[in-house]
This record gives C-alpha cells, sequence and structure tokens, in this order.
C-alpha cells in the first residue's frame, strides 16, 4: 500500500493531472488504484472507497468495518501530517534555497549598519539562511565591493552569500524581502515641489522591476529620512500587484519619542511601551501618549514585571509635554538629521522581524500603512497608524478605545500628504503648506514690507519644509552643498 496526500486546495488540479495521465475517469475523494509496473503492467484503476472494499473482499478475501466518522478523523489525520510535513520540506528549501534580501541606495549609511543585523540571525529566524543583494548606481561600485568584503568577514552562519547590483534592470530577481532607502537626487533643485517630484521617478523605476521580477510573495519595507509615507504610497501606484505588502517604517520616530520621555523620567527607553506615532513619518505627525506605559519604573508604587503605570500620570510637567517634547519631534522628523544610520536601521530590522514572527503580544506598534478610512483619515493615502503583527501580516488595531482624533488633527497631518501624492503626480502645481487658523491669524498680525522679488513671494515656505531640503544628501557624514539656502544640490 502506498499513500499519497494532497492538500485540499490543490487536490482537483492533482486529481485532473493523474486522470488526464492515465486516461481514467474519477471525481470524488479518494482515487485508488492498482499497480503492477514492476511486472510491465499498467495503473487499474479501482475508484473509490468503497470501490477498493469491493476488490479487497473478492480479492483478497478481507473487508473492513470502519465507520464513516472514524474515517474522517482519520482524513484530519492526514491533511494534520502532510502540513507538518509541508513545512518541514519548506524549511530544507530555505536552507536549499536562501531568502533573497534586496537593499537599495546600499551605499548609504543605514545600509552598512543594517547588513550585521539581518546576517545574525535574530530577525529571520535561526533556520533561515538569507542572500542579500546591494542595488545602487555604478559611481558606488568600489564602495559596495568593499562593503561585500566587511560583510563576508562576519562569518555569519546565515549569510549564504553578498552581491552587488549596479544594472537597475537586474535588480529584485526573486525577490523575497525589498528594502527600499532614500534616494540620492540626481539633480538640483530649487523648491519643495522639485524636491517632492524628484521621489518619482525612482518609485516609477523599482516598481516596474518588481512587477517584472520580484518573488510573488515579495515584502517591501520603505525606510529613510525623507519623505517615507510618500515613497510608499508612489510604489504602491507604480506596482499594483503588490501593494498590499509594501509598508512604511514608523519605529524610529517612536524610539526618539520613548529616548526622550525616558530621559524626562531618568528610565531605560525599552521599560517605555505603547507609545503610537500618527501621520507622517518624515513630516507632520502626531506623537500620542494616551497609550503609553513605563515598566520597571522606580517610584512610590511598584509591582511585579507585568505592573505598568501611565507615561502621562508621571511627567506633572505638562508644559513640558505639550512644548518642549513636541517641538524635539518636530525638529527630528522635520530636519531628519538625528535618524541616525543605526536608527534607521534598527528600525527596519525590528519591523522585519515582527513582520515575519509577530509583535510582541499586547504591545501596540506604530507603522505607515495604506488608509482605508480608518479614524476618519481618508483613503489612498499612506499614513501612519497603530496596529499589531500576527500570522505574517499586521492588523490596524481598530478597536483600541480613547485613541479618537479630532477632525483639526486629522487635517492638519493629511493636508501636506494629499498634497505630496498630487505634486509627485504631476496633478498639482504649487504645494501649499497646511497652515491651521492661529497661524493665519498671526500671519494677519503681522506687518511685512513688501517685496519686488516675486518669486521669493511665490516659494514662500514653512520652516518645516525648508528643512527637508537638507536631507537631500543621504548620510550625515556627507556635507550638502548650500549656495544661499534656496537650492541644494543631491
Amino acid at each position: 500500500m502506498h499513500k499519497i496526500t494532497q492538500h485540499p486546495d490543490i487536490w482537483e488540479e492533482w486529481l485532473k493531472d493523474v486522470c488526464e495521465k492515465n486516461k481514467w475517469s474519477h471525481q470524488n475523494s479518494p482515487i485508488i488504484w492498482r499497480e503492477m509496473l514492476d511486472r510491465g503492467g499498467k495503473g487499474l484503476l479501482l475508484g473509490g472507497y468503497n470501490e477498493f472494499l469491493e476488490h479487497a473482499q473478492l480479492y483478497y478475501g478481507v473487508t473492513s468495518s470502519m465507520t464513516a466518522e472514524l474515517m474522517q478523523t482519520v482524513a484530519q489525520e492526514n491533511l494534520e501530517t502532510h502540513l507538518e510535513k509541508e513545512l518541514e520540506e519548506e524549511a530544507l528549501k530555505c536552507l536549499i534555497n536562501p531568502l533573497q534580501v534586496w537593499i537599495t541606495s546600499a551605499s548609504t549609511c543605514a545600509c552598512y549598519h543594517l547588513i550585521p543585523i539581518l546576517a545574525s540571525g535574530e530577525v529571520f529566524g535561526p533556520h533561515m539562511e538569507i542572500s542579500i543583494n546591494l542595488l545602487d548606481n555604478k559611481q558606488a561600485e568600489e564602495s559596495l565591493k568593499s562593503l561585500v568584503t566587511e560583510a563576508q568577514d562576519l562569518a555569519s552562519p546565515f549569510l549564504r552569500s553578498v552581491s552587488v547590483c549596479t544594472r537597475e534592470e537586474e535588480a529584485f530577481r526573486q525577490a523575497h524581502v525589498i528594502v527600499i532607502l532614500d534616494d540620492r537626487v540626481d539633480k538640483d533643485v530649487y523648491s519643495l515641489e522639485d524636491c517632492i517630484r524628484s521621489r518619482a521617478p525612482p518609485c516609477q523605476r523599482y516598481g516596474s522591476l518588481i512587477e517584472k521580477n520580484a518573488h510573488h510573495s515579495v515584502r517591501i519595507i520603505v525606510g529613510g529620512k525623507s519623505f517615507v509615507n510618500l515613497r510608499t504610497v508612489l510604489l504602491m501606484s507604480y506596482a499594483p500587484n503588490f501593494a498590499h505588502n509594501i509598508i512604511a517604517v514608523a519605529l524610529g520616530v517612536e524610539g526618539k519619542a520613548k529616548a526622550t520621555l525616558a530621559r524626562k523620567l531618568k528610565t531605560t527607553p525599552s521599560c517605555i511601551k505603547d507609545v503610537i506615532i500618527w501621520g507622517n513619518i518624515s513630516g507632520n505627525n502626531y506623537v500620542d501618549l494616551r497609550k503609553a506605559k513605563v515598566y520597571g519604573y522606580e517610584s512610590a508604587v511598584w509591582g511585579p514585571p507585568p505592573f505598568s503605570r501611565p507615561i502621562l500620570s508621571l511627567i506633572f510637567d505638562s508644559e513640558w509635554v505639550n512644548r518642549e517634547f513636541v517641538l524635539t519631534l518636530k525638529k527630528s522628523t522635520a530636519t531628519g538629521r538625528p535618524f541616525g544610520g543605526i536608527l534607521t536601521a534598527h528600525s527596519i530590522a525590528t519591523t522585519l522581524k515582527y513582520w515575519f514572527h509577530g509583535s510582541p503580544p499586547g504591545e501596540i506598534v506604530s507603522l505607515g500603512v495604506l488608509s482605508e478610512g480608518q479614524f476618519g483619515v481618508p483613503e489612498g493615502i499612506v499614513f501612519s497608524m497603530p496596529v499589531k503583527f500576527e500570522n505574517g501580516t499586521w492588523v490596524v488595531l481598530t478597536e483600541l478605545e480613547d485613541i479618537e482624533l479630532n477632525e483639526q488633527t486629522i487635517t492638519r497631518m493629511t493636508s501636506d500628504l494629499i498634497q505630496e501624492k498630487l505634486v509627485a503626480l504631476g496633478e498639482l502645481i504649487h504645494f501649499q503648506p497646511y497652515q491651521s487658523e492661529t497661524d493665519l491669524a498671526k500671519e494677519d498680525e503681522e506687518t511685512t514690507s513688501p517685496t519686488t522679488n516675486e518669486n521669493q513671494e511665490h516659494q514662500k515656505l514653512s520652516d518645516e519644509h525648508k528643512d527637508l531640503f537638507g536631507d537631500l544628501i543621504l548620510d550625515d557624514e556627507k556635507d550638502p552643498v548650500v549656495s544661499d539656502g534656496k537650492s541644494v544640490k543631491g
């Protein structure tokens, strides 16, 4: 007796192939046949279970007294065994065919710090080997080769290979994971609109290559210091078949907020949980502390390790929370300067780890995902919101209580995101930074002298968006070329 099990999802297709090959006609499960191939014979179809019992009784003089209930139990056990076998075979395939990880703009500082984390086995698991492919332009080839040598020197048992790719048409071949880092701008930009539009061409190229070359289950994660939400939504537009598997990293802002709070409370940042980042990851966002908690905090109230205390009940200086804390984080996300390579790399690696293995139970994680109207956020933009990772995907935590956002806060965060997308796609010419009624009232009170330069008047930008120009050069150690504060050479 030789038993062949097939998953229910592929049973019909498998049965059709078997019947066509042997010129049989059979519709139901199971299908049973007799083979005498070792004697030069041909497979003889017996039929289903009833036909098999009849054949066994006539040919061998034996029968079966198994009930229908027992047969269903055996069938369920067969399915469970089959699924276990499939998982084992998949694990073996991973050892033979390593996970293909592609990193764009691989000459950046963030990639340098990301490689050893990925090669440590902590992100994808101790049973998964990986091959890292470094993608960048031809000018960066020598530095990439040096990076390959350093990665090989790690002698990591999880790192199968490291390779360099400078031919864009070969990018993302059979990619299982793609990490999109900041791209260098190839031309001078003289306005915020030019800066925004410059993000579209690389996303369009990447999108078409992903559609053409990537593995059907590829996971794409967008990180970096500037226009993270915009680059993510553009990739979704240019790679629509993989839009559901593209996310933006928000853990960098979350980590910065936790560290700032920890310094205020004189504790460790890892003890602070459930800080929610709403909105534009690298721009106009809102750090929500309403669910934030601190564990293991030294105070008059003590408890076991699972015991926590609300952050807002421990910070008595509301002026600090509403002003200094907000301004510190706003400066960080507006300029991108404090987000160095280490923070960017760790945020990407941690998000990937959660994506593959799930986030800590009960913990809130911030993630940039495509809005479907949750929390009153307009559809069609990438927006950072609270999620949890489980079973290889993420779930937006819409059931959380007391985290509603008022209409003014949502408008403040979504206005710029909507305009950025329209400008990048060529559907809007001028970008108008969001201004609240308070800001407009202040402008009305100010008296200014008339200007003779129409371009200066037209190109009036908020300080927050001027700071974005400082991020066109990717690495902190590379000095931007700034002539008069209006143009930056990338």
